[in-house]
């Protein structure tokens, strides 16, 4: 017999001091270890209050508090709600059998008592119990990792700090909307501050799902930080590089899509670099139409030597500049449909023209004031995701606006 199912405590409960030891003489010959006795219903609560049994064997009939009763108050606690009981009964009709299974029996067993039943019996609800209860702790366990992982990764977004300093120092407003799925992924943006009140801007989706890719996404975050000082200015340079070092670093069959640009308010441009991302979209003062970037390139991470060509997207004032994970256009119907649709609706241009923003950073969902442009595209995308998203979704929004 396991070791761990031979220590699991059994509670034998039983109004007739026979049939205790007689219980217990047959389940300590089979090598069950850890036999404890009540002799009533009333002292089997007060046992089960000090030191919860893995497993109770129950006597229906016993006067004062009978079975069905401990059943039933055991049942009313969500403590003791899996907790096995198996009840020893002489009641043959199916009324007073099904009347047991009603109070929270989990099996009956017959008596007069049959050893090999018996010992079958417990072994298979100890077994039972054993191997829940390791999946609880394994679940517990997983859960208590995700938890740290999505710690890890909210420290490394921008903090509110630094995009209220590039509202003072670039002169943009910067706000962005990030839901993870439930078992985390691997998107991620950040930026990083250039001199002339320029500052870099990255988005980047690692492939598959799961706390593998947001692993892959940290330590492209990693790769991205080392890089900047010397390629920050030079978006196709910067991503050529990227390439190279994540062909080396990702495993085989992992690679991300990234978009990387540089954002240049006095300059009213954005200069970019894309490797299979989002195209980055810009929407224009008035009414005038959207301006579509190109997101085409070869994935970082798959092969050496890919090259990306530097491209630009005008950034005149009043303008917003939308970078997106390929998940929001998923989940808002496709680029030429919802979301461009959206984005070009009443609602985001009316917001615009009010100049509806707060100046800062937003960093989660809340949406900012009523009115707010940003507000209405992360509303509508917060009701196309649901509760819990299927994929991880991040959207990042960049407006012209002075110092605070």
């Amino acid at each position: 017999m396991d070791d761990a199912i031979a220590a699991c405590r059994i509670l034998v409960v039983d109004d007739t001091d026979f049939n205790r030891t007689l219980i217990g003489a047959l389940l300590t010959e089979a090598g069950f270890q850890n036999v404890a006795y009540a002799k009533d219903g009333f002292d089997a609560l007060a046992q089960i209050a000090a030191e919860a049994p893995d497993l109770l064997i129950l006597d229906i009939m016993m006067p004062g508090m009978d079975g069905f009763e401990v059943c039933r108050r055991l049942r009313a606690d969500h403590a003791y709600a899996d907790l096995p009981v198996l009840v020893q009964t002489a009641l043959s009709s199916s009324d007073d059998r099904n009347r047991a299974f009603a109070a929270g029996t989990t099996d009956l067993i017959s008596k007069p008592l049959d050893r090999t039943e018996l010992v079958a019996r417990v072994r298979i609800h100890l077994q039972n119990r054993v191997l829940i209860r390791d999946l609880q702790t394994y679940r517990a366990r997983v859960e208590g990792e995700l938890a740290m992982a999505r710690s890890m990764y909210d420290h490394l977004l921008p903090s509110a700090a630094l995009c209220a300093a590039l509202t003072d120092g670039a002169g943009v407003t910067l706000r962005s909307h990030t839901a993870l799925s439930s078992d985390l992924g691997g998107d991620l943006w950040g930026v990083l501050p250039l001199a002339g009140g320029r500052f870099g801007l990255f988005l980047l989706d690692m492939a598959g799902r799961g706390v593998s890719a947001a692993l892959d996404a940290f330590r492209m975050h990693t790769l991205i930080h080392e890089l900047a000082p010397h390629l920050g200015e030079r978006p196709g340079a910067f991503l050529s590089e990227l390439n190279e070092r994540a062909v080396c670093l990702l495993e085989l069959g992992q690679h991300a899509t990234v978009i990387y640009g540089v954002v240049d308010r006095a300059g009213q441009r954005f200069t970019y670099a894309a490797a299979a991302a989002a195209p980055p979209v810009l929407i224009p003062p008035g009414s005038a139409e959207l301006v579509f970037g190109e997101g085409t390139g070869q994935p970082v991470g798959m092969a050496a030597g890919a090259r990306y060509e530097e491209r630009s997207l005008p950034f005149p004032p009043d303008a917003a500049l939308v970078l997106h994970s390929t998940a929001v256009l998923e989940a808002l119907g496709g680029g030429n449909g919802g979301f461009a649709a959206l984005l070009q609706s009443a609602a985001v241009r009316n917001a615009m023209a009010g100049g509806g923003h707060d100046g800062g950073h937003d960093g989660g969902d809340d949406g900012g004031k009523d009115g707010d442009a940003f507000a209405a595209v992360t509303a509508a995308l917060a009701a196309a995701q649901g509760d819990v998203p299927l994929d991880d979704h991040t959207l990042v929004w960049i407006g012209h606006g002075g110092a605070r």
